[in-house]
Formats: structure tokens, C-alpha cells, sequence
């Protein structure tokens, strides 16, 4: 099983601003490539699946169109069922089966492709991305700051602008980041709506479980 787990990686959720209810598939501006620090999540879910001692880092959160004026495009119809083929691609990606449905759902719907190539281009995204060494499971400092970890990951992916990601914090504590790309894939400047929402100073960076 191929689980994308930061020297694998994994991932997972939505943006910034107010999203936009339905849209049409397709019609978009670039993608939001979310990725969940687990064990943060599971600090508030610990009887997930994914909390069960798997040691993950960072997980798939989701691929989600987004609209470069802000906000993004939600629950396009029609909502396709996944088939075995295709749950069984989205296994290799997310960490749980509900994950994958409701990520299908509300954003994969609107990306214009068929599930089956919405989950391959969830795993190409995935795989443009580097995880910095210093955020890999097992290997990370206790805290550091929201800049400092912007500068991680622009060091691991030299493609990316200054202004190519968001981190995510809740509370004092980090969450997850959010990688701008376009919609081929390639590095993308954020706009103002996907910005870091963190404290200054340090935050913290719960130890995998």
C-alpha cells in the first residue's frame, strides 16, 4: 500500500475565504495542495483511523480548485460514486476511505476530470512537492516559527516563490500547509486570499504519535 507520508506522504482539507456554492467542473483558476500535519489532527480525533499509532506526519488533506478572487468552487454536480478501482487509487493517497469520499465530493467534483483522474493528478501533485528533511516523521523540532517553516519548504522546492504556500496553525499549534500550484502542476504564487494564519513567534509541532 502506498501511503504518501513525508519521505512517503499523505494528506488532507478546504481554503481561505468563503467558498462558493457548486460551480461549474472545470472552472477554476489553480489548486490548493493541502497537506495536514496528523498528529496535530488527532490530538482532537484520537479515535480516527489515522491516529492509530501509524506515526504520520504529513497527510493528504486534498487537491481543491480554487478561484484566484478568493474563495473556491464546492459540490459540483454531478457527484459521481467511486468505483472499487478508483477507492482502491484513493486508498494510496489518504489516509482513511472517508476522507477520500468527501474530498471527492466537495472538491474533486469540481476539477472537471473523472475521479480516476482527479486521483492521479492528486498523486502527481503530491509527488511535485518535497517535505523538507526537518519535517519528516520522527525527525521534527519541537516548534519553530511560521517563517522558518516557509523557508523549509522553499529550500526543499527551489521552483517555489517566496509566496508560493500558507501555513495553517490552530491556536499555538501547527496544523497544516497549503502548496499554490497551477492547474498543469507547476509552482504558483498565492494569492491574497491563501495566507499563513499563524501567530508570531513560535508555534508548536506536536510529535507523531
Amino acid at each position: 500500500m502506498k501511503y504518501w507520508m513525508v519521505g512517503w506522504l499523505l494528506i488532507i482539507t478546504g481554503a481561505t475565504a468563503a467558498p462558493r456554492s457548486q460551480g461549474l467542473p472545470g472552472d477554476f483558476d489553480f489548486y490548493v495542495l493541502s497537506l495536514s500535519w496528523s498528529p496535530t489532527f488527532c490530538l482532537t480525533h484520537p479515535n480516527n483511523e489515522q491516529c492509530s499509532g501509524k506515526g504520520y506526519g504529513f497527510v493528504l488533506h486534498g487537491l481543491w480548485p480554487q478561484y484566484a478572487r478568493g474563495g473556491w468552487p464546492a459540490s459540483c454536480a454531478p457527484d459521481v460514486r467511486l468505483t472499487n478501482e478508483e477507492m482502491r487509487k484513493g486508498a494510496t493517497l489518504f489516509p482513511t476511505r472517508a476522507l477520500l469520499k468527501h474530498e471527492w465530493a466537495k472538491h474533486g467534483t469540481c476539477s472537471g476530470l473523472v475521479p480516476l483522474d482527479y486521483l492521479e493528478k492528486t498523486d502527481t501533485a503530491l509527488g511535485a512537492v518535497v517535505i523538507p528533511p526537518q519535517l519528516q516523521p520522527f525527525n521534527t523540532p519541537p516548534s519553530l516559527a511560521a517563517s522558518e517553516i516557509e523557508a523549509l519548504f522553499r529550500d526543499s522546492n527551489p521552483r517555489m516563490g517566496n509566496h508560493g504556500m500558507a501555513v495553517i496553525c490552530k491556536g499555538k499549534v501547527l496544523s497544516e500547509v497549503r502548496v499554490c500550484l497551477t492547474k498543469d502542476l507547476a509552482f504558483a504564487g498565492c494569492p491574497r486570499s491563501v495566507k499563513s494564519q499563524c501567530r508570531s513567534g513560535d508555534i508548536r509541532i506536536p510529535a507523531q504519535r
